[in-house]
């Protein structure tokens, strides 16, 4: 079961179990939703990942261990003061029921995480389908050598990024990259998808190194001329 639940404008809150075992979360802007889903459907919850500290995937936090307050909340050092208080480097760790690799992704943040599990990668705002998380860090050499550590993986990884930028990013994308037809055909796909108030997530590894313009790029300076175009676009 892998869920992308709404939150906030645009955000998405990620729930996967396997079958039969309590869940994991990753990220947490807001509880509405999430404690819906948990109660209507009689979910436990084993563990909450936290990729990095920005609001809109902690402020959730401090809700959520009032309500379960034996769930541990995992997350890198930065998000020490947002509830973590497993806290996570690049490496493999267990829960009681999953193991999942914690993999350095800085670049948005310097401290970022991202998580694999059962093939999911749960990229934060590392990541996005057709495009990538603003360098606030200004370290663009860190954030291309995240891009290309993903890329690594295979290609039917599941990427479950963490807002719901997918059009914007296709049309940056179609500026760069010209009307390739993997953009437009996805592009048609993620307008139906919106129409219908679905999310255009999860996306696969395979199909992003089709139309996402940032892990096209071979080199650190063309990644870094398209951040900053992506910035003004």
């Amino acid at each position: 079961m892998l869920v992308a639940i709404p939150a906030l404008n645009d955000n998405y809150i990620w729930l996967y179990r396997r079958e039969n075992l309590p869940a994991i979360v990753v990220d947490l802007p807001e509880t509405e939703g999430l404690f819906a889903l948990l109660e209507e459907q009689q979910i436990a919850v084993e563990a909450l990942l936290l990729t990095h500290y920005h609001d809109d995937h902690t402020q959730g936090v401090m809700a959520f261990k009032r309500r379960f307050p034996d769930v541990p909340v995992y997350g890198p050092q930065e998000c020490a003061n947002k509830g973590a208080e497993r806290i996570l480097t690049d490496g493999r760790f267990s829960t009681e029921h999953y193991e999942i690799e914690a993999i350095a992704s800085p670049g948005h943040t310097a401290g970022h995480l991202s998580y694999l599990l059962d093939g999911n990668l749960f990229c934060g705002d590392a990541l996005f389908s057709a495009g990538c998380g603003r360098v606030f860090t200004n370290d663009y050499a860190a954030a291309f050598a995240t891009l290309q550590r993903f890329k690594q993986l295979p290609a039917e990884t599941q990427i479950c990024a963490a807002h719901e930028y997918t059009l914007g990013n296709l049309a940056f994308a179609e500026s760069v990259l010209g009307e390739l037809p993997a953009i437009q055909q996805h592009k048609i796909w993620v307008e139906q998808q919106r129409a219908e108030h679905r999310p255009s997530l999860p996306t696969s590894l395979a199909l992003e190194q089709q139309i996402n313009p940032f892990l096209l790029a071979t080199d650190l300076a063309e990644f870094t001329r398209l951040r900053e175009m992506k910035d003004h676009f």
